[in-house]
């Protein structure tokens, strides 16, 4: 393959990769402005997502699997999307996507906890780090009464973490997971919708946004963008989404981070980065300037 078509792939994962982020995004701001259950929502949004993930696969001919691996991811990834929009209705859709975004900690601990191996000492940092992030959302929590939300929003964050660590098995497989997952959602929730009173035009295209965009759309654009880019540059253009998540709702809803979440935010996000840039670093051998190459 020439270099030139080698760079061309790779400027097509990349933006395949921020289309994913900015998709990803629209979560919180949507989910404000439904006045359904965050459960009704879910069920809806992962019934309409499996349709179109579901259409993807038949395009690209994927196989699909079905395993015990396969089968606790799919409960996991219906974890994260049930957390996350319960996490929505309860706390800011910024604190939502940033305890969210912790996973990768949480990657470390399990892999410990489970299989013995510890952390790197850039993972031992980066976990202090979080940590602290992760502490400043819970003290503004507990004076201003979103505790909970925080606290489902970081089980967000484990049920994420569980999706990567089954994924990576030898018997794993991404897209399966996110379809089962997605099914399992729609199937057992969609049900609640029936209890729901508002169904006028405005709320409906916001159901059918989240659920064809924000989750089945950004979805493939990952999956496919993430085949052709380094780990490295994948998290730091995913990193777009916990910025422009709570940017959006606080333009369009009005609602903002409060001061200690603000700094928590900020200290998560810098933890976060710090663990992917050196770990990329000390794997390659390479400056930051090259691995971005």
């Amino acid at each position: 393959m020439s270099d030139m078509k080698s760079q061309n792939i790779r400027h097509y994962a990349i933006y395949m990769v921020l289309a994913a982020s900015v998709c990803f995004a629209t979560g919180g701001l949507f989910m404000k402005l439904i006045p359904w259950n965050a459960l009704a929502i879910n069920g809806a949004r992962n019934l309409i997502a499996v349709m179109v993930i579901g259409l993807y696969i038949l395009a690209t001919h994927h196989k699909l699997k079905f395993n015990p691996t396969v089968a606790i991811g799919a409960v996991s990834m219906a974890g994260v999307t049930t957390c996350y929009a319960i996490a929505n209705k309860l706390t800011t859709a910024g604190n939502t996507i940033i305890l969210q975004y912790t996973a990768p900690v949480w990657i470390m601990v399990m892999v410990y906890l489970f299989f013995g191996k510890k952390p790197s000492r850039t993972g031992i940092i980066s976990i202090l780090i979080v940590f602290a992030g992760i502490l400043c959302f819970f003290f503004e929590g507990l004076s201003t009464g979103k505790w909970l939300g925080d606290l489902i929003a970081l089980l967000s964050g484990i049920f994420y973490a569980g999706v990567f660590m089954l994924n990576s098995f030898e018997k794993g497989d991404a897209l399966s997971s996110v379809f089962f997952g997605q099914l399992l959602c729609g199937v057992v929730l969609s049900p609640l919708v029936l209890k729901e009173t508002d169904f006028s035009p405005p709320v409906l295209l916001s159901v059918f946004f989240l659920g064809a965009v924000q989750v089945g759309l950004a979805y493939i654009f990952f999956t496919t963008g993430t085949k052709y880019i380094d780990p490295l540059t994948a998290s730091i253009i995913n990193a777009l989404e916990p910025i422009l998540n709570p940017l959006l709702v606080a333009v369009f809803y009005g609602e903002k981070l409060g001061k200690l979440s603000f700094i928590g935010a900020a200290i998560v996000l810098t933890g976060i980065l710090y663990y992917n840039i050196k770990e990329a670093m000390e794997q390659k051998g390479n400056s930051p300037e090259k691995i971005l190459q």
